[in-house]
Parts: structure tokens; C-alpha cells; sequence
């Protein structure tokens, strides 16, 4: 005989999904059998009642500050980055479809034919319809990462709180990849975060998650089944929160 299943903690979500997340073996560009496992997982989060809203980045096509953008004006660099951020979120919004999870694109950037242009209260209207929305194009302005970005809308839409998907299990003193003496932190003040300059997500995504009290859970997509832990009440990651 099963027990009831777990409620959720948290009553609205904001996932800040890297694109390099969705690349899966192949090095670049988007991977369909990653997107069918997130659509998958996801799906079972928003059946627990979870209010999903979900950032894409786009750093598995092309990124403003990367090498191959080095010749270019980073304004115009920055604006292909948010469009590439666009073409991540239609593909994850197709892999929803395709498990009858009702979605919705808003993108800052207008493109009328793709996606509705960015709109806070219809925003917070499709996620009490219980629907997934996706928001692209960074905040329309260059200069801003995707992590600010999800910092700003999870502000705006009221989220309980981000969580940052990642390649690693939270938040390290140090490149654990480099080094074998790095230590991972089960939590940390946003304040810890800004002064020892940990590259977990920009000092101006920080700055806003300290200013409006908004947690941040940093995990490791790879993980199945993390995101569904995580709004069920499970520890995963790093925890990043107001503190001493």
C-alpha cells in the first residue's frame, strides 16, 4: 500500500535553465533527447500544482561574451545571444506540447508571429491557469545575463523562488572541475556569494535576489528527478538566502 503523495513547498517556480543544458552529447545546438526528458520531468512537476515559469538561456548557440562574438559590437552580440535564447524556448515550449503541457512564450524582444511580447499580469494569468510559462529574450537589454533576467522575473511574477539549473551539484568554493579541494555548500548569505566573488550567477542577478528576499536553489540538471525533489521539499544543491 503507497502513502499520499507529498505536497509541494512552494506554490509558484521560477527555473532558470541554461542553454548549454540542453545540448546533451553532442557539444552544441539542441539536443532532442534532453528536451524530451526535461519536458518529461517537468510535466510531473506541474502536475504536483507547482506554478512553473521557466528562463532559457541560450549559451549552447551563441553567447554575447564569448569568443566567437569577439569582433562584434557587444550590443549587437548581446541582442543575437537574446535571440538565441528565443529559439531554446520554442523548442522546450514544443517538447511541452508534446506531453499536453499547456504553455506559453513571452519573449522581451517583439516577435508577434513566435511568442507574445513580455506582459507581467498575463504572465501571472496563464501560471493560475496552471499553465507553464516561458520567458526568452533575456530582459531586452544588452549588457543584462539571462541570470539577471531570471532574477527579475521571478521578482516580478512572485515567485517562492529561482532555481538554477546547472552541470554541477550547487555551489563550490572553488571550480571543482580544477580543483579536487573544492568544497560545495550546502548554503550560503547572498552576502557570502558577492564577497568571495563566487561565479555561481552575476553580482547584479545576486543583488536583486538580496534586495527582494529571493531565494535561489542551485542543482544539477543532469540529476533526474532533481527538480521534482526540490518543489516536493528535498534538499538538492546549493541554498542561497538571506543570512548573517
Amino acid at each position: 500500500m503507497t502513502g499520499a503523495a507529498k505536497a509541494p513547498v512552494f506554490k509558484r517556480v521560477l527555473l532558470k535553465l541554461s542553454g548549454e543544458a540542453l545540448v546533451g552529447e553532442g557539444g552544441y545546438g539542441i539536443s532532442p533527447e534532453v528536451l524530451t526528458r526535461a519536458a518529461t520531468e517537468l510535466k510531473e512537476v506541474v502536475a504536483t500544482g507547482v506554478q512553473l515559469a521557466i528562463v532559457v538561456g541560450g549559451g549552447n548557440i551563441f553567447r554575447g561574451v564569448a569568443p566567437t562574438a569577439a569582433n562584434m559590437e557587444r550590443v549587437t552580440a548581446d541582442y543575437i545571444g537574446m535571440l538565441a535564447t528565443v529559439m531554446n524556448a520554442m523548442a522546450l515550449q514544443d517538447a511541452l506540447a508534446s506531453q499536453d503541457v499547456p504553455t506559453h512564450l513571452q519573449s522581451a524582444i517583439r516577435l508577434d508571429q513566435i511568442a507574445e511580447p513580455y506582459n507581467r499580469q498575463r504572465a501571472l494569468h496563464h501560471l493560475e491557469q496552471g499553465h507553464v510559462v516561458l520567458f526568452a529574450a533575456g530582459t531586452g537589454n544588452p549588457f543584462f545575463t539571462t541570470d539577471t533576467a531570471a532574477s527579475l522575473r521571478g521578482i516580478e511574477i512572485n515567485a517562492d523562488i529561482v532555481l538554477k539549473a546547472t552541470k554541477v551539484d550547487g555551489v563550490y568554493s572553488k571550480d571543482p572541475v580544477r580543483h579536487a579541494d573544492a568544497t560545495r555548500y550546502n548554503a550560503l548569505s547572498y552576502d557570502q556569494v558577492l564577497k568571495q566573488k563566487l561565479a555561481v550567477m552575476d553580482a547584479t542577478a545576486v543583488a536583486l535576489c538580496r534586495e527582494q528576499n529571493l531565494p535561489v536553489r542551485v542543482f544539477n540538471i543532469n540529476k533526474p528527478g532533481n527538480v521534482l525533489r526540490i518543489v516536493l521539499g528535498e534538499s538538492e544543491g546549493t541554498l542561497m538566502q538571506a543570512g548573517d
